[in-house]
């Protein structure tokens, strides 16, 4: 899969790997869905609360930023070669995020463009079942680039993986 990254916000030089981090994300959330990465291409943008506040607006009707927006290509949900998609990330949301959860901003960036994938795939939270299934490949994925369950407390003493998530499938 190729990845393209466009940093349109240079709050975003706050994570200087994300290039990286971008493409090891997809890898692992290829990996944990076992299967391989499409021939396709994905891009990610790294811009400013006020873009995304406007697509927000304009595509979901929606006031204000939020921290992630995917906008899946013409054909839907991995449709596979082509175009996969578009993630794009508000750096002020984010980092904002990142600080009241207590987690560094790298490892909350990895998660939103998980998460941001997996919508492209198909994947959605719009209930109880179909959240719980998300998160848990959320949780499985940054356990594979070695990063902690995104969804317990940062703060909280033993904040590591939560092993009954990482063993289903």
């Amino acid at each position: 899969m190729e990845i393209d990254v466009l940093t349109e916000d240079d709050a975003w030089l706050a994570v200087p790997e994300r290039e990286a981090l971008a493409r090891r994300a997809a890898r692992a959330v290829f990996g944990v869905l076992e299967r391989p990465e499409p021939p396709s291409e994905l891009s990610i943008v790294f811009t400013g609360d006020a873009a995304v506040a406007e697509l927000n607006r304009q595509w979901r009707g929606k006031a204000g930023p939020t921290n992630v927006l995917s906008f899946p290509a013409a054909g839907g949900a991995g449709a596979g070669a082509g175009t996969l998609g578009d993630i794009v990330l508000a750096a002020g949301v984010v980092a904002a995020e990142a600080e009241a959860q207590g987690k560094p901003l790298a490892n909350h960036t990895a998660h939103l463009m998980i998460h941001g994938l997996l919508h492209l795939l198909g994947y959605d939270h719009a209930d109880d079942a179909t959240a719980d299934a998300m998160e848990r490949l959320e949780i499985r994925a940054m356990a594979r680039l070695g990063l902690p369950d995104p969804y317990e407390d940062a703060t909280a003493p033993g904040r590591a993986v939560r092993p009954e998530l990482l063993d289903e499938r």
